[in-house]
């Protein structure tokens, strides 16, 4: 499946919130999400453009492979996400098991995150209001959809964030963000296949 997703640093929240009551949207509730994220030991994810982490999430965690960007009005890529079993162990046994293996922790994002749910021109899409440990406040407009319906979920993407007013997309993501926060060295922004 296809993660299409679009960034943007927020501004009024409260608007945002009405303008998605508006629509129907459903509250998906409020949740702190610490993603760990590793490079591999065969090539340079911050060059290939691709991401491996692990998620937690309260007593769940989940491993997503992304894959690298595809040329297009937003942030494309391929999405794999594998659930571990509830509870720590499970976590703790994965992280372990990437450094086993040769993976390099690389860094830890935290962030609180509101989720709502809504329906446009065909497609699921979800908006989130993200609260991010050191870079501020921000809402993705996403869809997860089949590689056959690229196009048109793109473009209720477009169309939804537009209809939010949310300005200009931020297309890094949170890891590149926080890692140029800290100083570390990474290529520029990666934005075709």
């Amino acid at each position: 499946m296809l993660e299409i997703e679009l960034k943007f640093r927020a501004g009024d929240w409260d608007r945002v919130r009405a303008v998605l009551a508006g629509w129907g949207a459903r509250p998906l509730g409020t949740r702190a999400e610490e993603d760990h994220y590793f490079n591999a030991p065969d090539r340079d994810f911050a060059t290939t453009g691709e991401a491996l982490r692990v998620r937690r999430v309260g007593g769940e965690a989940n491993f997503t492979y992304k894959g690298p960007r595809r040329a297009a009005a937003t942030k494309t890529r391929l999405e794999i996400e594998v659930p571990l079993a509830p509870g720590g162990p499970p976590f703790e046994a994965a992280r372990q098991m990437l450094t086993a293996l040769g993976y390099r922790p690389v860094a830890v994002v935290t962030k609180r995150r509101e989720a709502f749910a809504f329906a446009r021109d065909g497609f699921d899409l979800t908006a989130c209001l993200d609260e991010l440990d050191g870079l501020g406040r921000f809402v993705e407009v996403e869809v997860v959809a089949d590689e056959s319906r690229a196009d048109p979920a793109q473009a209720a993407v477009l169309a939804a964030a537009a209809a939010l007013g949310l300005g200009t997309p931020e297309p890094r993501s949170y890891l590149r963000m926080l890692l140029e926060k800290r100083g570390d060295q990474a290529p520029p922004v990666r934005t075709t296949g």
